[in-house]
């Protein structure tokens, strides 16, 4: 029930609810959770017009939602965070990926890193990075 409940709070918060805009972390976190429902027409509704896709030298502009739409749908991965940092409009999350509802992951059980901005709820810079190291275990 609480799952349900948090869900109902970042959706309530990123549907514009409210006086102000969402946390830039809650605007990840409904990302990832969308990505990984495979739902990548609410994914696309967090993607500002003309958000900016950056993946290793290829930079891509999401100039429209049937471009956002697309472009989560061809995400092979499901990513659960694993950490996740923010300052003011921007943040740095690591994902634990997996495998989507419709696709097979390529690289499961692998990290992956991404850096978001977020202005007025919306993401308006994507931009895949080095896996960050994940946090040794003890023993």
């Amino acid at each position: 029930m609480r799952a349900v409940t948090l869900a109902a709070v970042v959706l309530a918060a990123t549907a514009g609810c409210g006086g102000s805009p969402p946390s830039t972390e809650s605007v990840v976190r409904a990302w990832s959770q969308a990505l990984n429902m495979d739902d990548n027409e609410r994914a696309a509704d967090l993607f500002a017009r003309d958000a900016e896709i950056v993946q290793g030298d290829t930079v891509t502009t999401l100039r429209t939602h049937r471009d956002a739409v697309r472009w989560n749908s061809s995400l092979p991965c499901s990513g659960r965070i694993t950490s996740i940092a923010t300052k003011g409009q921007s943040a740095t999350a690591t994902f634990l990926l997996g495998d989507r509802q419709h696709s097979r992951c390529d690289g499961p059980g692998q990290h992956a890193t991404a850096i978001f901005r977020v202005v007025k709820g919306k993401i308006v810079l994507w931009h895949q990075t080095e896996a960050a190291t994940p946090p040794a275990t003890t023993a």
